[in-house]
């Protein structure tokens, strides 16, 4: 079962869902107004992935696949590059350039998902 897999992206994206209804979090969706989809995967892309929904038009993140239509961009990632990236620790594009990251529809809109958008580890 994938579902039962623990990622440590969970909490990460726990707290991104919490971001979001602070005056912060406000002024991401209000600037981005774009919805991403993210599959995240224990061990390797595509497999027993766990997959969120960061809606930056209304400002949510809820477990499994968009239903709104087609989100403006989808992001694999493995568990570990996720939390590198959304830390700042790994810049996105390296991650996409070495495969660690794959991005399906618009790159204009994946390019407005920066570390920017997560909360800061100081609060995690």
């Amino acid at each position: 079962m994938a579902n039962s897999t623990k990622l440590k992206s969970d909490a990460l994206l726990e707290l991104m869902k919490q971001h979001l209804t602070t005056d912060a979090g406000k002024q991401i969706t209000k600037k981005i107004g774009l919805v991403y989809q993210i599959n995240i995967a224990p061990k390797k892309i595509g497999f027993d992935e766990v997959t969120y929904v960061v809606d930056l038009k209304i400002g949510e993140v809820t477990k499994g696949s968009y239903e709104g239509g087609k989100p403006d961009a989808t992001f694999s990632f493995k568990d570990d590059d996720f939390i590198k990236i959304a830390t700042g620790k790994m810049n996105p594009q390296i991650a996409f350039m070495r495969g660690a990251m794959k991005v399906k529809g618009s790159l204009s809109a994946a390019q407005k998902f920066t570390p920017d958008i997560f909360p800061k580890p100081s609060k995690m």
